[in-house]
């Protein structure tokens, strides 16, 4: 049997971006059964009437968030109007996810799966 054939789709993370960096979502350390999760879909809600940005990032185990592992750097995100990314990232195992914005008004919901 292949590895990692039950995968399981989950709102990986959903909150409202404060202007420091928080931690979204941390993926699972099973050592019996490893967990891998992956996104598929990144949707960024601006619902103020100016442009702010905010910066995502996928950091290993033990790290900081910084530009070595961006996946959004100071993106912007129009007024009154949502930003949206469809693709997969793969997350390594304890990885996490930690956002930030410029100013209060952004909220994230990740989507995505959990497979063992």
């Amino acid at each position: 049997m292949a590895a990692y054939q039950n995968v399981t789709p989950v709102q990986i993370a959903q909150a409202a971006l404060t202007t420091s960096y928080a931690t979204l979502y941390t993926v699972p350390t099973n050592i019996t059964t490893p967990t891998r999760t992956y996104m598929k879909q990144i949707d960024v809600c601006n619902t103020t009437g100016s442009a702010v940005t905010f910066n995502l990032h996928i950091v290993p185990t033990g790290g900081t968030a910084g530009t070595g592992n961006a996946l959004f750097y100071v993106q912007n995100v129009a007024a009154n109007s949502t930003f949206s990314y469809s693709g997969v990232q793969v997350l390594p195992t304890s990885s996490f996810l930690s956002a930030k914005a410029s100013t209060a008004g952004l909220t994230i919901t990740i989507s995505g799966g959990e497979a063992v």
